[in-house]
């Protein structure tokens, strides 16, 4: 976060590069950030292994994914809760992933807005109906009381945060009881 596209601020690719010298599990970075395009060689370098940005803040989302997938990093675009879906248009394709805000981006522990199951419904049936090998990754006000209905919607990736590191239980208790929804849905989906 840039304190511009969104109002708030947050690591960049120093904390990531320190993050990737400790794991070699996978990297996911989400830049809510103006003209991501300036700052892709730097999480690349920093060790990113899937990067998206926002078909609100990218002016060139083609060029963007396609040096994203010519350097090995699996390529996402992002989109607000506010932004049709058809601003995606031609785009769909190409990206590895999209990333559907179910929150207004900037902030952790918000509520999860109920109208951004149908755009990933809607998603769902057009990743599907044109044959695209695109997944669905949904990031904000996800937890133990809405994760079934976000995976029936057709999401593939999780995000979590608040309902793991702000639940009253133990973190790891958090994340099994989440995985456990996962299981119990019987859905191929990561929990990041």
């Amino acid at each position: 976060m840039d304190g511009h596209f969104v109002p708030n601020m947050t690591i960049g690719p120093p904390v990531v590069a320190s993050i990737r010298k400790i794991t070699r599990l996978p990297l996911d970075a989400h830049l809510m950030i103006e003209k991501p395009e300036r700052f892709l060689d730097e999480f690349i370098r920093a060790g990113v292994n899937w990067l998206s940005v926002h078909v609100e803040a990218d002016a060139h989302l083609d060029r963007t994914l396609h040096y994203l997938k010519a350097n090995g990093i699996r390529a996402g675009v992002a989109i607000n809760p506010g932004t049709a879906l058809s601003s995606l248009g031609q785009i769909l394709p190409l990206a590895d992933y999209v990333l559907v805000m179910t929150v207004n981006p900037g902030f952790g522990g918000q509520k999860f807005i109920p109208y951004t199951l149908k755009k990933v419904r809607q998603l769902r049936e057009s990743i599907v109906s044109n044959g695209y090998p695109t997944r669905i990754e949904v990031d904000g006000g996800i937890g133990p009381g809405n994760l079934h209905d976000v995976l029936a919607a057709g999401a593939e990736i999780i995000v979590v945060g608040s309902a793991i590191f702000s639940s009253q239980k133990d973190a790891s208790e958090a994340v099994q009881e989440m995985k456990g929804i996962a299981e119990r849905h019987n859905k191929n989906m990561d929990l990041v």
